[in-house]
């Protein structure tokens, strides 16, 4: 299916795409974007093996550069929805949880007069669009160091449109890596506060790994890290949805009534199994599984291995991750990640010391 289906979606995808202009910045978008409201048309983007690990026009050498960051992506280990605002933004709470699979960036200062970047995942905008790009730009901005230039090159292997906030990553690790080549002018605190400027999930990459965010995301208050090292699976199928489709998929009389502050307390008191399953909780689960019944499918698939704890879909989706080790990762594998349209990625929690940037797990 997942190989059909995005053949016929990729053009019809084109077709909205051009006729459509959406504000989306992590979780921050209007949901008025699309024009029919009887159709929701999810946009597809390639996220093979042949795109992630090409290095067409990057090298994963840090040869040459002053300083190589890893960036991570996350999961939303709950996910609720409060409200729809008056400027047509959402109002959220969820508990978001860095993971130990990303990208790397390579940053060094240049004696130039503009910035440079390039990137190995063919697709990826590359001029000033990108958030990387605006990162540079806004910290220079910032410091007041207008005559200082980067050369970047970022090295991806997340894919796009999974619900991983893989470009957010991007740009808070420029964020931080430019500050520290300029001599850290600014403070965390700074840093954090002008996030919010760039995108609603940037600025959780600024934590230490573990944070509780709510507003449009961008408001974050730091926890207690979960347990690094927790174990889990994302699975994301080769399909993407933008964040407005789902969003106008939504069904308002569907959402949970659970008090978010009482699922943070559950994990912040338990641990990642939160005293039960129902504090799994996603309200974009049921606009996306609507656009792409099979990702419902999916999940009820991996609802069956044994060894997952908990299995549910991170942030607006398409990716699906499951807590825990299959039994018999050996069968697993075989199962789905051979499987054509999916992607598999075992990976763990992380976390950073303060004033020290995340590490790639080994």
């Amino acid at each position: 299916f997942f190989s059909s289906f995005g053949s016929t979606m990729k053009i019809l995808s084109f077709i909205v795409a051009s006729c459509l202009t959406v504000k989306s910045h992590g979780f921050a978008f209007r949901s008025d974007v699309v024009s029919s409201p009887s159709m929701v048309v999810p946009e597809i983007v390639s996220s093979s093996r042949s795109a992630l690990f090409s290095t067409n026009s990057a090298s994963e050498e840090s040869d040459g550069y002053d300083l190589s960051l890893f960036s991570p992506c996350k999961v939303n280990l709950f996910l609720r929805i409060i409200r729809k605002r008056e400027d047509g933004f959402h109002d959220l709470a969820s508990l978001f949880q860095a993971v130990g699979f990303g990208d790397t960036l390579h940053l060094s200062l240049v004696d130039d007069k503009e910035d440079t970047f390039e990137c190995n995942m063919e697709g990826v905008p590359t001029d000033k669009t990108n958030l990387v790009i605006r990162a540079l730009d806004l910290v220079r901005e910032k410091t007041g160091n207008t005559d200082k230039y980067f050369k970047a090159n970022l090295v991806k292997q997340v894919p796009a449109q999974a619900g991983l906030g893989g470009g957010s990553a991007n740009a808070a690790a420029a964020m931080w890596g430019a500050n520290q080549l300029l001599g850290s002018p600014a403070s965390l605190d700074e840093l954090v506060d002008w996030s919010g400027a760039l995108g609603s999930d940037i600025t959780f990459f600024l934590s230490r790994g573990t944070a509780y965010c709510t507003g449009r995301g961008e408001i974050m208050t730091p926890v207690a890290p979960m347990k690094d090292g927790t174990k889990l699976c994302i699975v994301k199928p080769d399909i993407g949805l933008s964040t407005p489709s789902v969003f106008k998929a939504l069904k308002y009389d569907c959402l949970s009534t659970a008090d978010p502050e009482d699922l943070l307390n559950r994990f912040m008191e338990n641990g990642v199994d939160a005293g039960g399953p129902d504090a799994y909780i996603n309200d974009l689960e049921q606009p996306a599984f609507d656009c792409v019944p099979e990702l419902k499918a999916l999940k009820e698939e991996l609802q069956e291995i044994d060894g997952f704890r908990h299995i549910m879909m991170s942030g607006s989706g398409t990716s699906i991750f499951c807590i825990g080790e299959p039994d018999d990762m050996e069968a697993f594998m075989n199962k789905f990640d051979t499987r054509e349209g999916l992607s598999v990625f075992t990976t763990e929690f992380i976390s950073r010391e303060e004033g020290v940037w995340f590490q790639p797990k080994k």
